[in-house]
């Protein structure tokens, strides 16, 4: 079995991939509770289907925040890799439930706390995630904040 937690990053990313599966034991059971993008699902699928790796458990996934975060059941999934990772009886994909412990509970709420006194304070925002702006003209970096 092997088994991911680590975090992101550009050296992480897609560490589980083609090259990589080739030198697994075959019937390998591989877990993913990090992040989606650890992995190259195109190429997990290919392994599940030529047998080299006989089952996946996945928490995360790397298109995640397409489908994960709201209630989408009555919704046909437009995503053919999701929906072909779906198909197979020997992978289970969750959403993402591994933050799930009281200490990260403990860590949410406190952050979460934190975020909403620099917003009422009208202070810059330390976690505000900026994935709608243009980059170049980022409002973050001149006023602290995108919105």
């Amino acid at each position: 079995m092997i088994s991911l937690h680590c975090p992101l990053t550009p050296e992480t990313h897609h560490m589980i991939n083609a090259e990589s599966i080739t030198k697994m034991k075959d019937d390998v059971m591989l877990i993913n509770t990090g992040r989606g993008a650890l992995l190259d699902t195109a190429a997990l699928i290919e392994a599940l289907k030529a047998g080299k790796i006989g089952s996946a458990g996945l928490d995360v996934y790397e298109e995640e925040g397409e489908y994960f975060f709201e209630d989408f059941s009555s919704l046909t999934v437009e995503d053919d890799i999701l929906a072909r990772l779906l198909t197979f009886n020997n992978v289970i994909v969750t959403s993402h439930q591994a933050f799930f412990t009281e200490e990260a509970l403990r860590k949410i709420a406190d952050t979460t706390l934190h975020n909403i006194n620099q917003f009422i304070e009208n202070d810059k925002l330390d976690n505000e995630i900026c994935y709608r702006c243009d980059k170049e003209n980022c409002r973050k970096k001149e006023k602290g904040r995108c919105f």
